[in-house]
């Protein structure tokens, strides 16, 4: 009787109605992201359209297909941070064969996929039979196979073969081939993880790895197994994406790794190991990409997208945690099945999580989000970094503009990643604004996004860096290659064409540090009695800066010059040289930012390539609501590049 009571109850529900509730209390991470598209679409009016929802399929593949193989991975109560630099490396090693090598493609594929399950296999025979905490092998690795993506490629990216580039590409003008490839390594995913030995071997392990290795699994022999699946997986990623990008990246998917576990947690799976799916971790990669996809849409800093994004994973894994603890208990209170009060508890937990999580990321949008402005022209801003002086004088240079011509401008961070900008392009297409200002991460891996924005009719102007195969309606930029040999002859002549400099160097693989260096080489070539004894590169960055020109000291003592491609690096630099800096050592840095300038004042760097950022982004703007309205715009518009000294400084500050 008590049972047929249970289905009578169970039958009165409204059949797909009620199962579909049931579903949804019974996975927290599906619950989060079906509440959290209904708010996405409340608060913009273009995120629910058919090209926005298959942008955010496109944004949420990479770090799909990497998550997968971290999967299995933290299945068996393992860590693997490499997964990043693996998909790099791989992919730098098939654009290299193809191209440099000669190598047919076919058998590049199958190296560069080969190459993904070569480091797999060395993270776990490290883990396995060198006895290393998995953190400390896949964080040795993670920097193996970055360092190795750098010697390969030089620091540039090399472009991808046509025929492999078509996987970033389009199924009959419409699907994606990334969604496509992400969809195919789910099913994998799944396949192995449920139907297979290896796959049962992995809960095992890691819900026990002694009772697993009691019961008969060969544990090393399977974590082998498991980690070269994950190599294998993240060479694929690393296809996926240099695919997307028509070029491999050097420095590509920095910081995926981390997506890639916040995506298989926000899924449902333990770091403690033996829980996980495939669908989980395919919603957790989904959450991800539909915050960043919405965030872009509402015009929400940049800034506060990172703070954001930070909160609702550290939400989605502490509510995740509450809501296991509050299912055991209910399971301890009562009958396994019983359909009593600890059921209501653990379904009441888990749509707790969904709520909780989304109701943070509404309330947080809500106080963020601008509202939308009475402007009919919009313009969208894809800037390579913000974490740089320069690009902060950009930006300030652009808004001001926008508010005096009375447009509304949206600014976005692509933090030196190329396949971010891309998703950024993406989404402002998609949303439909005016024009498009980029300053390009990489001039060729920014193509394919471009030429989107193209073929929707959205005019795009390139600032500071050019746009390869791609249409732009202006070029707005001071010559960097100019640049660069100015500060060469200004070094030279300071110190009478001789003695001995050191180069600092940007961050690798970008074209910004490529174009400085190559203008400073240039105009060396006048003085050959000036002789350059060391170059390092210190990432645009003042803290390394100051460490590598530190280090250099050690073997070259009696230097005469520093040539730093930034003025960030520069002042990193003169910090290190103490008293020596203007006075023995003369420094020369590039940007004309602020506390540049205020150091060539005070003597402290002899000089820096003023590249005047505020005026580069007024130039932008003023461009891009010419392209917007239809009016002409120049196909080149330089911004003066000077070089600032102590005579002239008074005339910048």
């Amino acid at each position: 009787m008590a049972t047929d009571t249970v289905k009578n109850n169970t039958g009165s529900g409204g059949g797909s109605a009620s199962a579909l509730r049931r579903v949804l209390l019974d996975n927290g991470a599906l619950s989060a992201l079906v509440v959290l598209v209904v708010a996405m679409s409340v608060l913009s009016g273009d995120f629910l359209t058919t090209d926005n929802l298959l942008n955010v399929g496109v944004q949420a593949a990479v770090t799909a297909i990497l998550a997968f193989g971290v999967t299995f991975v933290i299945v068996s109560a393992g860590i693997d941070l490499s997964v990043g630099s693996v998909a790099a490396l791989s992919a730098t090693v098939l654009a290299w064969l193809a191209t440099s090598e000669g190598v047919p493609v076919v058998i590049a594929v199958l190296l560069a996929a080969a190459t993904g399950l070569a480091c797999g296999l060395v993270n776990g025979a490290l883990i396995s039979y060198g006895k290393l905490p998995p953190f400390i092998a896949t964080l040795a690795m993670l920097s193996i196979g970055r360092g190795l993506s750098l010697v390969i490629s030089q620091g540039s990216p090399i472009a991808f073969p046509d025929s492999v580039s078509k996987l970033g590409d389009t199924l009959g003008g419409w699907l994606p081939v990334p969604v496509l490839v992400m969809i195919v390594m789910g099913l994998i995913t799944a396949l192995l993880l449920r139907r297979t030995y290896i796959g049962r071997s992995m809960y095992a392990i890691g819900g026990n790895e002694e009772a697993a290795r009691l019961s008969g699994i060969r544990v090393k022999r399977q974590k082998l197994v498991i980690y070269a699946l994950s190599g294998l997986f993240a060479a694929v990623a690393g296809v996926v994406l240099a695919s997307r990008l028509s070029s491999a990246q050097p420095q590509a998917a920095q910081g995926y790794e981390l997506d890639a576990i916040a995506a298989v947690v926000i899924g449902g799976a333990s770091l403690a190991g033996g829980v996980g799916k495939a669908s989980g971790t395919l919603i957790g990669a989904l959450i991800l990409a539909v915050l960043r996809n919405g965030l872009n849409l509402l015009s929400v800093s940049a800034f506060w997208q990172q703070v954001v994004i930070g909160v609702v994973i550290a939400l989605a894994v502490l509510l995740d945690t509450l809501r296991r603890r509050t299912g055991s208990t209910a399971g301890a209170a009562g009958a396994p099945g019983a359909p009593g009060s600890g059921g209501r508890k653990k379904n009441a937990a888990k749509f707790g999580t969904a709520a909780l999580v989304v109701a943070a990321v509404v309330a947080a949008v809500s106080v963020l989000n601008p509202g939308s402005s009475s402007t009919s022209t919009k313009i969208g801003m894809s800037l390579s970094t913000l974490n740089n002086p320069f690009f902060v004088q950009m930006k300030e240079g652009a808004q001001a503009e926008a508010k005096a011509a009375g447009v509304e401008l949206t600014v976005t961070d692509a933090q030196n990643d190329a396949s971010q900008q891309a998703n950024q392009l993406q989404n402002f297409t998609s949303s439909g604004v005016s024009s498009v200002i980029v300053n390009p991460v990489d001039s060729d891996a920014v193509g394919p996004a471009v030429r989107g924005a193209n073929k929707a009719e959205i005019p795009v102007i390139a600032a500071d860096r050019g746009v390869n195969k791609a249409d732009t309606a202006a070029f707005v930029a001071s010559d960097n290659v100019e640049g660069g040999k100015l500060a060469a002859r200004s070094l030279a002549e300071e110190l009478g064409g001789k003695g001995k400099i050191v180069v600092l160097q940007g961050t690798a693989g970008t074209s910004a540090s490529r174009e400085r260096g190559a203008g400073f080489a240039e105009g060396l070539k006048e003085f050959p009695d000036i002789k350059v004894v060391a170059k390092q590169p210190a990432d645009f960055d003042r803290s390394k800066g100051l460490d590598v020109m530190t280090n250099l000291l050690q073997g070259n003592g009696d230097i005469d010059g520093v040539f730093a491609e930034n003025d960030e690096m520069a002042l990193g630099a003169a910090k290190a040289l103490g008293a020596k800096a203007g006075k023995d050592v003369a420094v020369v840095g590039f940007d004309g930012t602020p506390d540049g300038l205020k150091a060539v004042e005070a003597g402290t760097l002899f000089a820096s390539v003023a590249q005047q950022p505020a005026e580069l982004g007024k130039a932008a703007v003023q461009n891009a609501v010419k392209a917007a309205r239809g009016e002409k715009t120049e196909a080149q518009v330089m911004v003066p590049v000077k070089v600032v000294t102590a005579k002239n400084v008074a005339d910048f500050s």
